[in-house]
């Protein structure tokens, strides 16, 4: 089942078996203040149609895609750290995870959709406030067509 995977010891299987995929404390936190601000969004849903990726948070009329990113998975140049056991393998999964966020953002940009990148130690207040501004730049846009 998994083969590709070296043999993890039981206290860190144990510890990433914990790890959210979805509604992590740092999207809720940014969600409530997103809401407190007057935004309403849908949550946990691919930006596009079809595609598997999902994003953290959607405003699909104004095509807008918010990620909110963890250090360790999406290798926060602050906060990353490298595991020391299983090294390698490590190195090429974290890699791969930023490889595939570079694909994501660039597809989207290319469907014409706003990316937003929030790590998780960001000021979930800040953050609001800048995809806030952007969303009532892109409500002014198109509404000026």
């Amino acid at each position: 089942m998994n083969a590709g995977r070296p043999k993890t010891d039981p206290a860190t299987s144990a510890r990433m078996s914990r790890q959210r995929r979805a509604h992590t404390d740092p999207e809720l936190a940014l969600r409530r203040e997103l809401h407190r601000a007057g935004l309403r969004y849908f949550v946990d849903r691919p930006p596009i149609k079809g595609q598997r990726r999902r994003a953290d948070v959607v405003f699909p009329t104004l095509r807008i895609a918010v990620y909110v990113d963890g250090c360790f998975w999406h290798r926060c140049p602050e906060h990353a750290t490298d595991p020391k056991n299983n090294a390698q393998w490590w190195a090429e999964k974290l890699a791969g995870n930023v490889t595939r966020d570079r694909a994501t953002d660039a597809a989207l940009t290319a469907a014409g959709w706003q990316v937003v990148r929030v790590w998780e130690h960001e000021d979930p207040r800040a953050a609001a406030e800048q995809i806030g501004a952007l969303v009532r730049a892109r409500r002014q846009s198109t509404h000026a067509d």
